[in-house]
């Protein structure tokens, strides 16, 4: 198993910049792959961005392209999530999760993934 903790949110205005920290305990971190998904009020929880275990493969939606970038450092098991040009409607609680690489699995969707942590709140001003 493996133990997720994110930082980094906070409040921030439009166009300004965050970096979100995942730090993951208890396991061997560079055995998972990594996402990010955010969860407005109200709304279901949204696919962010994805990092394969050992950083070689990244997706994104189209809504957070050439804006959000995602990275990890295995030596430090952390995983980070850097989002430029933030807007109103990125506001959001935002998590990490961790997910086994397997057969068939689908990446871009909360049933891919194993381990969540508890989210950071992002909240981006007009």
């Amino acid at each position: 198993q493996v133990q997720l903790v994110e930082s980094g949110g906070g409040l921030v205005q439009a166009g300004g910049s965050l970096r979100l920290s995942c730090v993951g305990t208890g396991s061997t971190f560079s055995n998972y792959f990594m996402g990010w998904f955010r969860q407005a009020p109200g709304k279901e929880r949204e696919f962010v961005r994805y990092i394969s275990n050992s950083g070689g493969d990244t997706y994104y939606p189209d809504s957070v392209k050439g804006r959000f970038s995602i990275s990890r450092d295995n030596a430090k098991n952390t995983v980070y999530l850097q989002m430029n040009s933030l807007k109103p409607e990125d506001t959001a609680l935002y998590y990490c999760a961790a997910g086994s690489p397997r057969t068939g699995v689908i990446v871009t969707i909360t049933r891919g993934y194993d381990y969540w942590g508890q989210g950071t709140q992002v909240t981006v001003s007009s």
